[in-house]
């Protein structure tokens, strides 16, 4: 049960992420599981764990480690494409 909420929850923080940088998860829903848990991971290690936690994500720092994670994933992207 507790793979199943990081699911969830990962896809929740990665398609939140993806609306607040104003770009697109590439992979869609599956994208967004990964950028999310990804993201969370990272957070955590720039920031330490604070804030409310649920399914085992510290939100606050999961949520801007996702942020960072799409905003470097989409500019690369964005660099390939050229």
């Amino acid at each position: 049960m507790a793979f199943l909420w990081s699911l969830i929850i990962g896809g929740i923080l990665g398609w939140f992420a993806s609306l607040i940088i104003g770009k697109d998860v590439p992979g869609g829903v599956i994208g967004n599981i990964i950028a999310g848990i990804i993201g969370s991971w990272i957070g955590t290690s720039l920031l330490g764990k604070f804030g409310p936690v649920i399914g085992g994500f510290s939100i606050v720092p999961a949520l801007i480690g996702s942020v960072i994670l799409i905003f470097i994933v989409s500019f690369l992207l964005r660099m390939m494409k050229k």
